[in-house]
């Protein structure tokens, strides 16, 4: 039923085109975040999980969580990360069992749940605000981890899911486009600029606009198209460009891009017929990117320019071009080498404010926080999550990696660049640890 009702991809757009208009209305935002909610747990309760609809109801929390954070649609700044491990969790015990048990991922909950005995925060501060906001997406990653391991995945319903991430970044967009000032009123400068991004943080606005840069060419280079009409596909995607760009933030446009390449790489490979395709729209793509690069750059008085060049606002050339994350994991390195059995969950952030060093922000960097924080049981952690899905991904043929190992990219780029802020990158990881199959072999 779900997946009939996916089918009409043109009206969910259009939908959730107009849900992103009504957000900026008082009235709206906290009814279509419970609605998100709660809709789905009755579902899955009565339709047992048949058809993969936890990955299904997942996939689009993974794609609207940025949105609903910006709309405030939740009760609780997390509440898109609970959402996913409790959709996830009525799904392995309510649905068929069709995986093998990945004990690998609740050996990593109980190493994350280790590093909870170390933390210590000032006085005033919460310890479960400080323990929530640091544990909550990696909870994600372990739920996921265990749901998807080994699990059968047919590709419709895997491009299914991947259309249930986009739907809501329409919504997004169409929010900014409201609520954003007139261009002409913005002050660019060389850092990004949350103005651009509806108020909200640029990084996490623009990680969303990277997923939605990478999934809609996947779309066309498949010959799938979302709206039916492959120029209304492509005049999206160069509008997803467009506002990812405004948001100066770098990360998660690059990330999309890497991983949209690295998909096209391998999918080439399984399939020559694509490479007639991918040669057809690279030149249009290329065409039209130069032109919305030279546009947005005429928009923003040069300085994107300057921003992809890692330049500040006078032109001149910054020391580090990755906004102080270089400085603040070198502190992350030399604690963990003098902790090597970690500070706490949480605790990174108020040791460099103690240090009054100039280094206060929590870290945008998962490495760099785990071993800080979790000491040598993070160390583990992450060459774990590095290794376990690099079997999966040599077992497969070239069309499964094409998938796999862009899920994998994706979540190491955003990790990297953004921590693990919101549910992506712990749900993502998780998607390279699945089998694909034919829709008739499911």
């Amino acid at each position: 039923m779900l997946n009939r009702f996916i089918e009409n991809k043109l009206l969910l757009i259009s939908i959730h085109i107009v849900i992103g208009y009504l957000a900026t209305f008082s009235f709206f935002p906290k009814i279509f975040g419970l609605i998100c909610i709660v809709a789905p747990i009755f579902y899955l309760i009565s339709q047992k999980n048949f058809n993969e609809e936890a990955l299904m109801f997942s996939a689009y929390i993974v794609g609207a969580e940025v949105f609903l954070r910006m709309t405030d649609s939740l009760v609780f700044y997390e509440s898109g990360k609970y959402a996913v491990i409790i959709f996830l969790t009525f799904g392995f015990f309510l649905g068929r069992f069709n995986q093998k048990f990945g004990v690998q991922f609740l050996f990593y909950l109980l190493l994350l749940f280790i590093g909870i005995f170390f933390t210590r925060v000032p006085e005033g501060e919460s310890i479960r605000n400080a323990i929530v906001f640091n544990l909550s997406g990696p909870l994600v990653l372990g739920v996921s981890g265990i749901y998807f391991y080994k699990r059968i995945i047919s590709k419709k319903n895997l491009l299914n899911s991947l259309f249930c991430m986009l739907l809501p970044l329409f919504s997004m967009l169409t929010y900014i486009y409201f609520r954003t000032p007139n261009l002409k009123e913005i002050i660019f400068r060389g850092t990004a600029n949350f103005e651009a991004s509806a108020g909200f943080g640029p990084n996490q606005v623009a990680t969303a606009i990277g997923l939605g840069i990478f999934i809609i060419p996947v779309f066309i280079l498949m010959k799938k198209r979302i709206t039916g009409f492959v120029l209304l596909d492509l005049i999206f995607l160069m509008y997803f460009i467009y506002r990812g760009l405004l948001t100066f933030s770098r990360g998660g446009i690059i990330t999309g891009l890497i991983a949209l390449i690295v998909f096209a790489i391998f999918y080439i490979i399984s399939n020559k017929n694509a490479l007639q395709v991918f040669v057809k729209y690279l030149a249009v793509g290329i065409t039209f990117s130069i032109a919305i690069w030279v546009y947005t750059s005429g928009v923003t008085g040069g300085m994107l320019d300057n921003r992809y060049a890692g330049k500040n606002a006078s032109g001149v050339q910054k020391e580090d071009i990755t906004s102080g994350r270089v400085d603040i994991l070198e502190e992350q390195v030399s604690s963990f080498i003098a902790n090597p059995l970690g500070i706490g969950v949480g605790n990174g952030k108020y040791k460099r404010q103690a240090l009054s060093n100039d280094i206060t922000a929590a870290s945008h960097n998962e490495i760099g926080r785990l071993i800080e924080e979790h000491g040598i049981s993070g160390l583990i952690i992450l060459i774990g999550l590095i290794i376990i899905p690099l079997f999966n991904i040599w077992n497969s043929n070239n069309y499964q990696r094409s998938f796999l190992l862009s899920f994998y990219l994706i979540w190491f780029l955003t990790i990297n660049h953004s921590a693990m802020r919101i549910a992506l990158p712990g749900f993502i990881y998780a998607l390279s640890l699945i089998i694909i199959t034919d829709d008739e072999e499911e």
